[in-house]
């Protein structure tokens, strides 16, 4: 059995920070960012910008604008897969996937899925008729001939249409080409993905783990299931452990023994740095609360709290909103969680001058 290797907290995080693309050195490729990090996550809350717009900023800075990925999008360069955005070609790692949904995937919630699927396989066939014959549509220019209504006990309840494309997209017949506003276009996958041959189940698991892992540099080998991408990374990279910390992670050689040059950074609430927020606690020790799906009087750090990096810590939040009528970008306060040296000071103003030059619009303090 091979021994674990044996890392400070701090080793730890700059691990992290550096696979994540957050260190000194940045990436100045939009596509190349987006292969390394795996996935950009969908995630629409505009309150300051779009999640995946931010999490590009932070790493390409002022070369970065979101008309490149829109572009990126609209060429069909990186897909939308399941409210993620990945490299075209990634889509092979999922084809076998697609090809065998739901597979042997003995959870109750898929097999239900499954099932469903296939009593209403007239409308799923309309669906493709309809897609095939007039190119992209929104869901509600899509016909609903549904035998068998879908019943659950969220929002989802009686939204037939939606559901179906939901499960046509992971069984590989239907793939996003497009949004307007924040609705998503469908149209046939076979004119969105590449062409590309699928890699066959068992090898495609091991390169995802395998790329999730360089994506986020140390990860727990098992934990909680998740529904769309995995948290963790299985029998990936070389086993660690953490001072500190209870367990064993997984750890990419890749990153060991390096050197570490550290930045200010301002970073997504939804960014893969701190998106799984028991390793952000385990790593990071940062206190964060995401105000957004709370009421007013209970949120602590404001609706859309942007986390500050300073190096490899966590070291505050940004209270700010975006208002495009008036072109300003509002800073409401800047929570310091230890008072700023004032270097740090100057740092996050002028990531904040960035990020509004990369929404263009001024900068306004609020008193």
């Amino acid at each position: 059995m091979t021994e674990p290797h044996r890392l400070t907290r701090q080793e730890a995080r700059r691990i992290a920070v550096r696979a994540q693309l957050l260190d000194a050195a940045r990436p100045v490729d939009l596509l190349d960012t987006v292969r390394r990090l795996t996935l950009l996550q969908y995630e629409p809350t505009a309150a300051v910008a779009p999640s995946a717009d931010l999490v590009l900023w932070s790493r390409l800075g002022r070369l970065y604008r979101p008309e490149q990925l829109q572009r990126a999008l609209g060429e069909h360069v990186v897909v939308e897969l399941q409210s993620m955005i990945r490299a075209a070609h990634d889509i092979a790692l999922y084809r076998a996937g697609m090809q065998a949904w739901p597979g042997s995937d003995a959870r109750p919630w898929k097999q239900h899925r499954g099932a469903w699927l296939r009593a209403n396989d007239g409308c799923r066939r309309d669906i493709l008729g309809r897609l095939r014959h007039g190119g992209p549509m929104l869901s509600r220019d899509l016909p609903d001939t549904c035998v068998e209504p879908w019943e659950s006990t969220g929002w989802n309840d009686g939204r037939n249409v939606a559901m179906m494309l939901e499960l046509m997209e992971a069984a590989g017949d239907v793939a996003v080409a497009g949004r307007l506003g924040r609705e998503r276009q469908w149209d046939l996958a076979e004119r969105i993905y590449p062409h590309d041959p699928a890699v066959p189940e068992s090898d495609a698991t091991r390169e995802r783990d395998a790329r999730r892992l360089r994506s986020l540099g140390i990860a727990r080998g098992r934990g909680p299931d998740a529904q769309v991408e995995p948290l963790v990374v299985a029998e990936a990279g070389e086993p660690a452990v953490i001072e500190g910390v209870r367990g064993v992670w997984r750890v990419d050689p890749a990153q060991l023994d390096r050197d570490f040059e550290g930045r200010v950074a301002i970073l997504s609430p939804f960014d893969r740095l701190l998106f799984e927020r028991k390793r952000m606690v385990d790593l990071f020790a940062f206190d964060y609360q995401l105000g957004m799906y709370k009421p007013a009087p209970q949120r602590r750090f404001g609706f859309y709290a942007l986390p500050i990096l300073d190096g490899d810590r966590l070291v505050g939040k940004v209270d700010a909103t975006t208002d495009l009528p008036a072109t300003l970008l509002r800073v409401h306060r800047i929570h310091e969680d230890e008072p700023f040296a004032p270097a740090l000071r100057d740092g996050v103003r002028a990531e904040l001058e960035s990020l509004a030059g990369m929404l263009r619009v001024q900068l306004e303090f609020e008193a």
